[in-house]
């Protein structure tokens, strides 16, 4: 097919002397793509939206899971990504742009064959204005496998949600949502192996990740370290309604609580600062969890991870018993998104204890794959 103009090479938003067809780089590992999370305040459920388009391999793809009970209800799309990059939609899902950073709509159309199946249709809300999460680079090695551009934003949802047979109302008073936009190069299933694969893979990985929705502020907590504890990111801010400067937080130090026998949080606590050197103290209660190497499509997912080809028009929809952690094995080599109440300085908000630890971590104590916490928790 002859390489011409798109309907988005009429509008001044061009980066680059290129087609808005084509990304600035080769790298088949370029993704562009969205996250959401809409949580209820009890810890009853857990819904995990995202949709995402890989251009250097000519996909796009999406995925919704709910978490209700020890059941988790999954939909995953896959077809080619077409000319039309506008059009947020695969399968039964699609993300609609209502009032950009402001107001967007989600949906997951029911299956005919199956009511009782996953479905839903919600309003997302910005409660305060997005924020650019810290540049994010990582190597393997001399070879750069991850470059991302984020920004993070915290709000409410309304609408509903139907699965297994109930139907859930979802309302501002009583949810929330937080939602990640993000872009650059990530890698994706296909990826070729190399000294890099074999010799070079590090032997610890921590990583947390936790937007946080107060009524007078949305709090953002990010930190990424190595095995030694060395950090290779790092992010505090508090950021009000109005859009005055974010107030940054300080470098965050985290005291986590485990499931005895495991290295699934059950409570933590992140020590902030103040600028006035205040200590602060984020406090997070796990509610429920969802981990996303199971129906979500990130690694080490075996049956679904993103950016694979599936053929055009693949729609997979499936239910997970989360009720025996063991026969998800692969789960706990992965990240999980907990749903959580958080408190600070006498406030109570809710938001997402996004959560994984895998090798040696010398700040947590542990020692390789297969050290885990105490019977104290740690």
């Amino acid at each position: 097919m002859p390489d011409r103009p798109i309907a988005l090479d009429e509008y001044p938003i061009h980066q680059v002397p290129l087609s808005m067809r084509h990304v600035a780089t080769g790298d088949r590992n370029a993704y562009d793509r969205c996250i959401f999370h809409v949580m209820d305040h009890s810890g009853r459920a857990l819904l995990i939206a995202g949709l995402g388009v890989y251009p250097n391999t000519g996909v796009i793809d999406a995925y919704a899971t709910l978490r209700l009970g020890d059941r988790l209800h999954a939909v995953r799309a896959s077809d080619a990504l077409t000319d039309d990059r506008m059009a947020l939609t695969v399968g039964p899902l699609t993300v609609t742009v209502e009032e950009p950073l402001s107001r967007l709509r989600l949906t997951c159309a029911a299956d005919p064959g199956d009511p009782d199946g996953l479905a839903y249709d919600l309003t997302w809300h910005a409660a305060f204005p997005a924020s650019w999460e810290p540049h994010h680079t990582q190597y393997r090695g001399d070879r750069l496998m991850l470059e991302g551009r984020r920004f993070v934003q915290a709000g409410t949802c309304t609408g509903r949600i139907r699965a297994a047979g109930r139907e859930l109302a979802v309302t501002a008073g009583e949810w929330t949502g937080t939602r990640d936009r993000s872009w650059g190069v990530r890698p994706i299933p296909g990826e070729d192996g190399g000294r890099a694969a074999e010799e070079l893979r590090p032997e610890g990985f921590h990583w947390l990740w936790c937007p946080v929705r107060f009524d007078d502020r949305f709090v953002m907590v990010i930190v990424q370290e190595d095995a030694d504890g060395h950090r290779t990111l790092n992010e505090a801010v508090s950021v009000r309604r109005d859009g005055a400067r974010d107030v940054q937080l300080g470098w965050p130090h985290t005291d986590i609580t485990y499931r005895p026998g495991t290295r699934h949080p059950e409570r933590a606590v992140l020590h902030l600062t103040a600028p006035d050197r205040t200590p602060l103290d984020l406090t997070a209660e796990i509610l429920t969890s969802s981990p996303l190497a199971v129906g979500a499509g990130y690694p080490p997912a075996d049956d679904w991870q993103h950016g694979s080809w599936r053929g055009r028009g693949w729609t997979d929809r499936r239910s997970y018993d989360l009720s025996d952690p063991a026969a998800h094995p692969l789960a706990a080599y992965g990240v999980t998104d907990h749903a959580a109440r958080f408190t600070l300085d006498g406030r109570t908000g809710y938001g997402i204890f996004e959560h994984g630890s895998f090798g040696r971590h010398d700040p947590s104590g542990f020692t390789g794959l297969d050290s885990v916490a105490g019977e104290d928790g740690r």
